[in-house]
């Protein structure tokens, strides 16, 4: 049987087994989102050539959604490719209905976790745009924060998205805090936090190593992350062989050798990873879809990664590169994990509190029991509120490292 043949034998087999209703909403669900998507094509077309300032504002739409006390715009921006170069990328702003004091208002930018390469997976063109917002968005309107929410370039816009890399994460969200800042109506200051979730988190913690040489008329106050995917090697070497390596090898597949011309997808992917990974890399995290397929491959014996990527020394060098190394103690940092959960597994972040903790950081760590990864962020946000208020005020931060982690930071010893 063909590997095409085999592969819709195995989704079928499996929507079969879900019934009659899953198969229509698979069906009804793809037609509705391409539909949808497709209206939103010609605001996410940028111009060309693209303006060469970055922050520029393309253009802005209302978003339909209600944000209690604030206004929601979807917008298409200016952002920068790792070497510079100009790059439209989608994102979101919500502005508060309460009067902006003299000085501007604070900004947070927030960065959202791994969602999917799809146009669909882009939260600004989402069913759902505010995704994992609840339990902190309005809290910070009704607090006069400006809240922009970059797409990251590649992500409903013109490819590729380059995800889990530093430099073109971090250059998102300082200039969706320009663009936010371009708009007249927000009326931000200078002042900023950045907040982000999973992949985000990534982003946030390389945004306090990078965004302040890289935007030197905004003013970092801090990070904050939940589930953060730090400690990358950690969290590879625990997940490669799982259904979590399915889940993010496609996007580490297209975007890491795009990065880094010495890596081979070739070198770390089987078969029948290499057939897949651009198919599944374009489903959203979030659909059943994904979780159909996934669930289909494993259920013949198919594995994603042939090796462990980090016993290849190219690939190695690479996420090490990727890894954000501890804070410098000026630069404070809001630390949430959840027990519970099973993608950005809790041991490693424990390691990363203290490895930066001995190295004189200054973080604020939230250990959550029973929390999983998807409610990290909706869970902490409003502790994440009141440590960044506590930034906006220029109150000094709480530093919890005499409080070690409550896990190990290593691997379980079944799992080494």
């Amino acid at each position: 049987m063909s590997h095409l043949k085999w592969f819709a034998v195995a989704i079928a087999a499996i929507v079969a087994a879900a019934g009659l209703a899953t198969a229509a909403w698979w069906i009804s669900s793809n037609i509705e989102r391409s539909d949808r998507q497709a209206t939103f094509d010609p605001f996410y077309e940028p111009p060309d050539p693209l303006p060469a300032e970055p922050g520029t504002v393309i253009r802005t739409e209302p978003l339909d959604v209600d944000v209690p006390g604030g206004q929601a715009y979807r917008m298409l921006y200016v952002s920068e490719r790792p070497d510079g170069t100009p790059a439209a990328s989608g994102g979101m702003v919500f502005i508060p209905d309460t009067p902006a004091p003299p000085e501007g208002r604070p900004v947070v930018a927030w960065a959202h976790g791994t969602v999917g390469m799809g146009d669909a997976c882009a939260p600004s063109r989402a069913a759902n745009p505010l995704g994992d917002t609840d339990n902190w968005l309005d809290q910070m309107m009704s607090l006069g924060w400006v809240v922009t929410a970059t797409d990251y370039v590649g992500l409903g816009t013109p490819g590729p998205e380059l995800y889990l890399v530093k430099e073109a994460e971090v250059r998102d969200v300082v200039n969706s805090v320009r663009a936010a800042r371009n708009l007249t109506d927000t009326q931000a200051g200078a002042d900023y936090v950045v907040w982000g979730h999973s992949q985000g988190g990534h982003s946030s913690l390389w945004s306090g190593h990078l965004a302040p040489e890289l935007a030197p008329e905004l003013n970092l106050l801090g990070v904050a992350a939940a589930a953060p995917a730090g400690e990358l090697a950690d969290i590879m070497g625990a997940q490669w062989d799982t259904t979590v390596g399915w889940g993010i090898g496609p996007e580490v597949l297209i975007s890491w050798p795009l990065a880094d011309e010495r890596l081979s997808a070739a070198e770390v992917a089987t078969a029948t990873g290499l057939r897949t990974y651009r198919q599944l890399a374009e489903d959203c995290t979030y659909d059943k879809q994904l979780l159909l397929e996934v669930l289909a491959l494993r259920a013949a014996g198919q594995k994603f990664f042939e090796v462990d990527p980090m016993t290849v020394p190219e690939w190695e060098r690479f996420v090490a590169e990727q890894t954000p190394p501890p804070m410098p103690a000026d630069m404070p940092v809001f630390l949430a994990q959840g027990m519970a959960d099973e993608i950005v597994l809790a041991w490693p972040n424990a390691k990363l509190q203290d490895q930066w903790c001995a190295a004189g950081s200054t973080i604020t760590a939230l250990w959550m029991g029973g929390i999983g990864h998807l409610a990290a962020a909706t869970t902490s946000g409003p502790s994440a509120v009141s440590w960044i208020a506590d930034r906006f005020a220029g109150r000094p931060a709480n530093r919890t490292c005499d409080t070690p982690p409550p896990v190990a930071p290593r691997a379980p010893a079944a799992t080494r």
